[in-house]
């Protein structure tokens, strides 16, 4: 199983310094600049893999232990096509501009994480496609070569796993819900025809929803067919696949959400008027001064009158009633920086990005022509959202 979706935090520059992120598990290596992870998790089903597909190796080629040996190659090949999956989703991205910040292996599958939503339809659909794309022709190059070898060697085994279990991943993910990317698909579909990303993603959440619904009644119904009692193997199986598929058509439907508040997002309507004050005021006077003209920041000047940094509120806040009349305001503000410097007029994905790209609790917005228009809080961005 397999899926991509974007990430909104920060990330540092592609300077070939990044460093290991060891939260995303194990580094494997950077095919084509990006970090390959493995989870911990993978080594729990690759283990049962091994063991459920044993008996088959073993009745095929007759191996004794070794047996084992080979039905671990066949975990090893099936994630390796997972891995081969997400490549390709992560190449494209890269190829339509869009950043990739890491593809992760774990115990259901794999995702590749794409900083940035395709810009349009056209594009998610091709980032969507070719990673079930290029696992088909795989399998189907597989295929072609298992009827050139004997079935009943090691190599005829291998081959025999290397295209089914790329025909496995390209067809699983076809499937039309998300977070599969048969799910993007639809999505990609929904947008062109409406012209709305937002209406596309609630559509194919539900077709996820729908699908969830689906995989944890088939091993009933495969019973029922069957007229025997279900696997508790595939019972569990089919609530752990259902649960995944739920919860990430979830997670997409509270992400379309988000992304629908974003164009609404003004540096200049969430901005706080600044009460100005030199450096040396105590933290009390600067407060007094801020309630008396109803300000809702305080930015700290030099003798010029150039803006040098603005009071963090948190820190400001911490420093008992008693001691504030004893405390100079550049004790508990925050240097200003080039990257704490935004334009005004900044709204919406270009706001976002700015913050994105240099992360601080406050900027200072300019108008155009460099005067001071208001201070930017994280937290009222953040708040902007909860609304």
């Amino acid at each position: 199983m397999t899926e991509h979706g974007s990430a909104t935090t920060p990330t540092p520059p592609e300077n070939g310094s990044r460093p290991v992120d060891r939260r995303a598990g194990l580094l494997m290596g950077r095919p084509f600049g990006i970090p390959v992870y493995v989870t911990p998790s993978w080594i729990v089903i690759a283990v049962i893999i091994t063991v459920l597909y044993e008996p088959v190796v073993e009745r095929t080629l007759v191996l004794g232990a070794f047996s084992y040996v080979v039905a671990f190659v066949f975990a090893v090949l099936l994630y390796a096509s997972v891995l081969v999956h997400e490549l390709a989703h992560s190449v494209v991205a890269r190829l339509y501009g869009l950043p990739v910040r890491r593809i992760t292996l774990y115990m259901l599958g794999g995702v590749s994480e794409i900083e940035r939503e395709a810009p349009t339809a056209r594009q998610e659909f091709w980032v969507a496609f070719s990673g079930p794309l290029l696992s088909l022709v795989l399998a189907g190059l597989g295929f072609m070569a298992y009827g050139l070898v004997d079935p009943f060697t090691i190599a005829g085994v291998l081959l025999w796993q290397l295209w089914v279990a790329n025909l496995l991943v390209g067809l699983f993910n076809l499937l039309p819900g998300l977070p599969l990317d048969g799910g993007r698909l639809v999505r990609a579909a929904v947008w062109q025809v409406t012209r709305r990303p937002t209406t596309g993603t609630v559509v194919a959440a539900w077709g996820g929803r729908l699908l969830a619904a689906v995989v944890v009644t088939l091993p009933f119904l495969f019973a029922w067919w069957q007229q025997t009692s279900p696997s508790v193997f595939a019972v569990l199986w089919g609530v752990l696949l259902a649960a995944f598929i739920w919860m990430g058509a979830g997670s997409s439907l509270r992400t379309a959400r988000i992304r629908e508040r974003i164009p609404r997002l003004s540096a200049r309507l969430l901005a706080r008027r600044p009460v100005v004050v030199a450096a040396d005021t105590p933290l009390a006077e600067a407060r007094r001064r801020m309630a008396e003209t109803d300000a809702g920041a305080i930015l700290v000047v030099d003798t010029a009158g150039t803006p040098t940094s603005i009071v963090n509120e948190d820190a400001a806040q911490a420093v008992p009633d008693a001691r504030r009349p004893w405390v100079p305001v550049s004790s508990v503000a925050r240097a200003i920086t080039s990257g704490s410097v935004i334009g005004a007029d900044l709204a919406g994905e270009g706001l976002l990005g700015e913050l994105r790209r240099h992360p601080v609790p406050d900027y200072l917005l300019v108008e155009q022509d460099g005067s001071v228009y208001g201070v930017l809080r994280v937290t009222d961005v953040e708040a902007a959202f909860s609304r």
